[in-house]
């Protein structure tokens, strides 16, 4: 977004485990979920769903269902924390702090999965969350720990840098424009490269504030068309993709200001390219209402009923802008290999050797 779009979005070893494990499944309705692979290639990892979700309290609540498999036992720091059938919940207390809590998801049969919980939480930030974790309509998962996804760094504290130098952080895309890279400079973790890749250089759209809710919600569907279409969008997403791709020290980290427009189609862009469900991206994509809830509250809290009506969908993400992005795609290359390929000039070779990276499984 252009400036006055961005201003409303600126202003704006004792272990205790506790298990609730559900009992093996049969057929059960996960079948039939987009992102779980039935009818596709069987991968050498049995899950359909994993997730791990970190609580206020420091509990861990791990959910996973798996195909062809009767036990699944699940470790952290090399301690098993859990067990359970093909299907389970647990909720996990007392392990010791650590910058991310990693858990291994290992079947009876197959190979296992590492997850940790998507957000990263910081100090300086509030949309800081793993790229990775989400499985592909082939049955292979995103690696996690490789490619973050943030809002603005430029309140990170020397604990926040500190975690992200430990967190491997080598390389940053800052995809915003001048104007907010000047007003609000980057802290990146010692050693990392920092690069510039601005998704709307050169464009000269989106300068003026919209005077109703409407008007609001077509500049976003505008602004998404552009991050695809435009110079600047297509030489940044570029950028990115191919930084992703060369550097095998990752992890690498890209950011806008909230991190969740420029930010947005980056990652949906990715994890479309890496195969994973349309359903499973934009769910990834709308997670940034729940990650950025209080932040988008505290903006509309402080603004007369009227003006409110008109920011909020300047400050929310929604179904139909990222529709707008993959519509465009369709308008302009026909198919999103086109676009990674006549877009970003990603090619077969290097799409092969990115899914080589990043998929498991």
């Amino acid at each position: 977004m252009k400036k006055a779009l961005l201003a409303a979005t600126v202003v704006a070893s004792a272990l205790t485990v506790s298990l609730v494990v559900v009992p093996s499944a049969t057929a059960t309705g996960w079948d039939h979920l987009p992102w779980s692979g039935h009818g596709q290639d069987r991968s050498a990892i049995p899950f359909t769903e994993a997730t791990v979700t970190a609580g206020p309290d420091g509990s861990f609540t791990l959910k996973w269902q798996a195909q062809d498999t009767k036990r699944v036992e699940i470790k952290a720091n090399g301690k098993v924390v859990a067990k359970g059938g093909a299907q389970g919940t647990a909720v996990v207390r007392g392990l010791p702090a650590a910058d991310r809590q990693w858990f291994d998801f290992k079947p009876e049969r197959g190979e296992a999965l590492r997850l940790a919980d998507r957000l990263i939480t910081l100090e300086g930030t509030a949309n800081f969350r793993d790229a990775g974790g989400y499985r592909t309509a082939g049955g292979q998962w995103v690696k996690m720990g490789e490619v973050y996804r943030s809002d603005a760094l430029h309140k990170l504290t020397a604990n926040d840098l500190a975690k992200l130098q430990r967190l491997r952080v080598k390389t940053v895309f800052d995809l915003r424009m001048e104007d907010e890279r000047t007003k609000d400079a980057d802290k990146v973790p010692a050693g990392a490269t920092y690069v510039v890749a601005d998704v709307f250089a050169g464009s000269g759209s989106f300068q003026t504030l919209p005077k109703t809710p409407d008007e609001a919600a077509k500049a976003m569907i505008d602004a998404e068309k552009a991050m695809v279409s435009g110079e600047g969008g297509k030489k940044a997403y570029t950028q990115v993709f191919e930084g992703i791709e060369r550097d095998r020290s990752r992890s690498v980290l890209f950011h806008c200001t909230a991190g969740k427009d420029r930010t947005g189609w980056a990652n949906a862009a990715l994890l479309t390219a890496l195969g994973v469900p349309r359903e499973t991206v934009e769910a990834d994509y709308l997670a940034s209402n729940d990650y950025r809830k209080a932040a988008n509250d505290a903006i509309l809290s402080h603004l007369p009923p009227q003006q409110a009506a008109v920011y909020k969908p300047l400050l929310d993400v929604r179904p139909e802008y990222l529709n707008a992005g993959y519509d465009e795609v369709k308008a302009e290359y026909g198919s999103f290999d086109r676009y990674l390929k006549d877009g970003l000039g990603i090619d077969s070779r290097e799409l092969k050797q990115l899914k080589k990276d990043l998929l498991v499984g």
